[in-house]
């Protein structure tokens, strides 16, 4: 039996500001699972949070892009929003929700998707990983990490079956374009695309040798699809592991460092990457520092055995520490790059508005220079 595991998480209000959800979204999004597992359409799900967004998680044997499943999700987003969200106030009710009308997949229409259709090996540990205040592009680094790094995965050395390496299809967010790139003959080709956050971002991962499916993430970039900045991606990523794919503890490792991302305060800046436990799931200075939360699940026959919060764990009390450094480091440039992102990247943040207000002040060098002379000649 085929078994697809879908994973679809928006943002439709914060509770307070942009910190959490409240828990009667949770509760909400829990009963619409549960009649949609009594009704058949679900063999089992798991609802949770990571800061303000709401994450389903599915399994079913519908395949992917499945119009049925993306309803399910889509009319429990906007349910919440109208029943819970806006009668609550919570900031920012509904605004992943960026289409007028389900169109028979959520894919462009502002929630994160990431799933995959799978035969279950002997055994089938899968990590679900899913990220707030950070944008798609945050899965680059610890995805080769994972999967082309072998200081980070020993068993792209030493275990035959992952010996002949990775394909990654990394696609060109800008012109909506992927190019399947092979690890490790293409590495340095690889690294020149997955290190330009603001355009490459790694969507999926198969093993070379008989393109088993290895791992999938959501590419969704909210400001391409409504043109201006409603919030930051908050992108999620499934990895399945162990049997000639990396161990768990190897897919782990891969978060042991706090990158530098995209995102944290109005999408605006970079900031570390911080691993958490579900309870510490919340953003809250500066909107952040950007949170990953990774819960594995036993796989077995679409029944989701967990899950085991995997970052629940003091071997990440010091990736944790380390992060609080960096973002005491960033915090202090202020308003200045590095901190923030560079021009290009903000075209579609609030600066724009303030860029318009001043546009007509901008007046030729030359004029400015010859007022001076001319200043200086009177005198």
């Amino acid at each position: 039996m085929k078994v697809t595991v879908t994973l679809i998480k928006a943002d439709i209000g914060g509770w307070v500001g942009h910190s959490t959800v409240h828990p009667k979204q949770l509760e909400l999004a829990k009963k619409k699972l549960q009649e949609a597992k009594e009704n058949g359409l679900l063999i089992d799900y798991y609802v949770f949070h990571v800061g303000d967004d709401v994450q389903l998680l599915m399994t079913h044997t519908k395949g992917e892009s499945n119009p049925e499943i993306h309803k399910l999700a889509w009319d429990t987003f906007v349910e919440i929003t109208e029943k819970v969200s806006k009668p609550l106030k919570l900031y920012g009710a509904g605004q992943d929700l960026l289409a007028e009308a389900f169109s028979g997949n959520v894919r462009g229409m502002g929630p994160g998707v990431a799933e995959m259709e799978i035969e279950e090996r002997k055994s089938e540990p899968i990590i679900v990983f899913a990220a707030d205040k950070t944008a798609p592009s945050a899965w680059n680094f610890p995805l080769y990490k994972m999967f082309a790094d072998p200081f980070n995965t020993a068993g792209l050395v030493i275990d035959p079956s992952m010996h002949d390496g990775f394909k990654f299809e990394v696609m060109d967010t800008l012109e909506n374009k992927v190019v399947i790139l092979n690890a490790p003959e293409e590495l340095y080709d690889l690294l020149a695309l997955i290190g330009s956050y603001e355009r490459y971002v790694i969507r999926r991962v198969w093993r070379k040798r008989d393109d088993l499916i290895a791992a999938v993430a959501s590419v969704t970039r909210l400001s391409l699809i409504a043109g201006k900045y409603v919030g930051k991606d908050d992108p999620v990523l499934i990895v399945r592991a162990q049997h000639g794919l990396p161990a768990v503890g190897e897919v782990l490792e891969a978060f042991s460092f706090p990158h530098l991302v995209e995102g944290f305060m109005r999408g605006s800046h970079y900031g570390p990457l911080m691993p958490v436990s579900l309870k510490d799931a919340q953003c809250t200075r500066f909107d952040g520092p950007p949170r990953v939360v990774a819960l594995g699940f036993q796989l077995h026959n679409g029944v989701l055995e967990g899950p085991r919060d995997l970052f629940d764990d003091p071997a990440f009390d010091y990736t944790r520490r380390l992060a609080q450094e960096i973002t005491d480091y960033v915090r202090r440039h202020g308003p200045f790059e590095p901190h923030r992102l560079p021009s290009a990247e903000m075209e579609y943040t609030t600066l724009p508005g303030v860029l318009e207000k001043l546009k007509d002040r901008f007046v030729p060098a030359e004029k400015i220079e010859a007022k001076i002379k001319e200043t200086e000649t009177h005198e």
